[in-house]
């Protein structure tokens, strides 16, 4: 097995209380901007500013760290001239591409807000989330531009910035009240960084569905951002040369921080796909000399078991990490023996902006998520609240810097699984060893992980039960060893009514995007409850 990364780790440390530490070094996070924080080497490092940053791996072009953070900063002034200032909320709709970063950072370095959101929205869903968090101002990308158009009708919506036209005059057509424009035409006076206060100030709304229900937005200030990029930076140990492919979205916390801030802020170079095709990925890997790979479980099961891996040089690998969703043992072990290069696995969500656990190199455990980073405290706790200790079974709860303000609008919510000890509450199921490696061994939360993303059985539920054959319906996630999970549906018909399962999956479809499809139904009689009206996930997963 490959690797040239080297970390000291010792054992993990109890208080009392059963709090478990991290046996890393605790880190002092500077009070600055998420956007000075990521180009604070790119400024101070002569040699790096005229470095390509980042490719994209699908047509090739570039872009410079000083050609991103000038873009940045020019577009910054743009969108003062629009009107936007830091009590904007800006959104950005767009697959991996370089103008991405060039765009996130423009808003950050205003003082705005950003909330990123996958391209792959219908206009319902777009809609939902410019009602929910009211962005003046989007960007996107000109396959995205009638659907944002249409989403955007009678929101707080005033400007789309179509960003796949960087330094492109030419106007884009449109019939529609919302002022369309180019990337180029944006451009103005470069904008230093404004003002904000980093402890309070939203600089990043991604949207989870955290530990149930629909899609909320997470409020993470510029500290949250900075704080979980150092913590990773200790973790790890980067190296010039370096080249990363970017698969995972940045519109995803994990691609956001992971792929685009943190490897921008490291001097590693983006190659960016916007979605995942393995022998593409092979190819760039192969091309490009990448060393680091970041995937969901289904890129690693293609590693595992696609006849294409044979063709392609991947020997450059070095590290491969996995997140967003449970990973198979056998699946990891296949790969890596496969590959000739180790699998890790990490723990994170979005409220954590993301990661609390990671795999350090040369202590890896299989099946662990790894261990807790710097600053980060965590608990395992019973039904009735009190710690465990070690190899004990229980929720995870976790503490640190990277821990959210809360959910946009929604403090119920937040109160819910933020207490005010500062613990987030996971809603998952695990144990942590004597060595402080982090298990994962079952889920309390109702959430779906197909393929990385996120599936609220609750979404599906609420629109399944508006189709006018159905009575009453419950979604709960079944194991697949391509996807992880996917959502199987129960449903009850109503008296004297007839439909299939194919009417009932092409309903959800043309309502949801793609990754939230109905992948199994099954009709039933009845759809178990408890007295309160509460569904009985459990009882349908046995029966599964």
């Amino acid at each position: 097995m490959k690797s040239f990364f080297i970390t000291t780790v010792g054992k993990t440390n109890i208080s009392s209380g059963h709090i478990f530490k991290s046996s890393l070094p605790h880190i002092v996070i500077p009070d600055v901007t998420a956007g000075n924080y990521v180009f604070q080497k790119c400024s101070s490092d002569p040699a790096l500013k005229d470095t390509t940053a980042i490719v994209d791996g699908d047509n090739g072009d570039t872009l410079t760290y000083s050609e991103i953070e000038s873009g940045a900063a020019s577009v910054a002034g743009g969108l003062l001239k629009l009107g936007a200032d830091t009590s904007s909320v800006i959104a950005l709709i767009a697959p991996n591409c370089p103008a991405y970063p060039m765009a996130y950072h423009a808003v950050l370095r205003l003082g705005a807000t950003v909330t990123t959101i996958n391209p792959g929205y219908t206009v319902s869903e777009l809609s939902n989330h410019f009602i929910d968090c009211q962005p003046s101002v989007v960007f996107t990308v000109k396959a995205s531009l009638e659907t944002v158009l249409s989403a955007g009708n009678a929101t707080a919506v005033k400007h789309i910035i179509v960003i796949d036209t960087y330094n492109n005059k030419k106007q884009v057509k449109h019939d529609s009240n919302i002022q369309v424009h180019n990337l180029g035409d944006v451009q103005s006076a470069p904008l230093q960084q404004q003002d904000v206060d980093v402890h309070t100030h939203t600089a990043a709304l991604p949207y989870s569905s955290g530990t149930s229900g629909t899609p909320k937005g997470v409020m993470l200030s510029h500290r949250n951002l900075v704080a979980n990029l150092m913590q990773c930076r200790s973790s790890l140990e980067f190296h010039r040369g370096e080249a990363v492919l970017a698969v995972i979205p940045f519109f995803h916390i994990y691609g956001m921080q992971l792929l685009m801030n943190c490897m921008l802020a490291e001097g590693v170079k983006i190659i960016t796909m916007r979605r995942f095709d393995i022998e593409k990925a092979l190819q760039l890997i192969e091309k490009y000399s990448i060393t680091r790979l970041n995937c969901v479980p289904p890129m690693i099961h293609a590693l595992a078991n696609h006849p294409a891996v044979e063709k392609y040089n991947t020997s450059s690998l070095c590290r491969i990490s996995c997140g967003a969703a449970p990973l198979a043992s056998e699946v990891a072990k296949k790969a890596s023996d496969r590959i000739g290069c180790t699998i890790v696995q990490g723990f994170g969500m979005t409220e954590m902006s993301p990661v609390s656990h990671m795999t350090l190199d040369n202590n890896f455990k299989p099946g662990s998520c790894g261990t807790q980073l710097s600053n980060t405290e965590c608990k395992i706790i019973n039904p009735d609240g009190n710690s465990l200790g070690v190899d004990e079974e229980g929720e995870l709860l976790i503490r640190g810097p990277q821990i959210m303000q809360g959910y946009l609008n929604q403090p119920i919510e937040t109160a819910r699984c933020l207490d005010k000890d500062g613990w987030l509450h996971t809603g998952d199921v695990a144990r942590i060893d004597d060595d402080g490696h982090l298990y994962i061994v079952d889920r309390l939360k109702e959430l779906i992980k197909y393929k990385g993303f996120q599936v609220a059985p609750a979404e599906l539920e609420s629109i399944i039960i508006t189709h006018p054959s159905v009575s009453d319906a419950a979604v709960i996630g079944i194991p697949d060893i391509e996807s992880g999970e996917k959502p199987k549906a129960f449903v009850k018909l109503k008296q004297g009514h007839k439909a299939t399962a194919q009417n009932i999956t092409r309903f959800v479809a043309t309502r949801v995007s793609a990754y939230k499809n109905i992948r199994a139904l099954e009709f039933v009689n009845e759809i178990p409850k408890t007295p309160s009206g509460k569904i009985l996930r459990r009882q349908l997963r046995s029966q599964s």
